[in-house]
């Protein structure tokens, strides 16, 4: 019989790769999530353009979960973030909002996202936007250029310096 929350009664966490020197898993995560400075070099490609390229990052590190990269708002061109309606309630971060991302005659609906009034311990994120780099031409954290994690919600950004199993693909909602 199944639970009333949907889940297997044999659900089990994933086992986690051991991470090899220099790497991160990130089980290692903590949860709530914590935001990060880094000094790492972001290049954004949309419509053959870059359309961020900065060394001011914030990643927001959460367990089981890739890093999600937070940009400088004022690091994108003007036009290239373009407001739409909508939210979505993260309980940690509070209310996200959206933006189209357009570049080169290519418009990507709501592509980014920011916290412009995060909650409290997130007040970092207020100028900042986050992007799901599979939606974009390339994203490339210090020259690499990142892969993305699975499934349509979460905008994780993953480099070789990454390990998981991750959340977001199919038979991962219940970690």
């Amino acid at each position: 019989m199944t639970p009333a929350h949907g889940f297997s009664s044999h659900f089990r966490r994933p086992r986690p790769i051991k991470p090899k020197a220099g790497q991160e898993s990130v089980w290692d995560y903590p949860r709530p999530p914590r935001v990060e400075p880094r000094s790492e070099r972001v290049i954004v490609r949309l419509g053959g353009q870059v359309i961020a390229d900065t060394a001011d990052v914030l990643r927001v590190l959460e367990t089981s979960h890739p890093p999600v990269y937070y940009l400088p708002l004022d690091s994108f061109p003007a036009g290239v973030l373009v407001p739409v309606d909508g939210t979505t309630f993260c309980e940690f971060k509070g209310e996200a909002h959206y933006f189209d991302v357009v570049a080169g005659g290519i418009t990507v609906p709501r592509a980014g996202w920011t916290y412009p009034a995060p909650a409290p311990g997130f007040e970092a994120l207020s100028t900042r936007v986050a992007l799901y780099p599979g939606r974009m031409d390339s994203c490339e954290v210090d020259g690499e250029q990142v892969t993305f994690q699975e499934g349509d919600f979460y905008g994780g950004w993953i480099t070789k310096q990454i390990v998981g199993p991750f959340k977001g693909g199919p038979g991962t909602a219940g970690w």
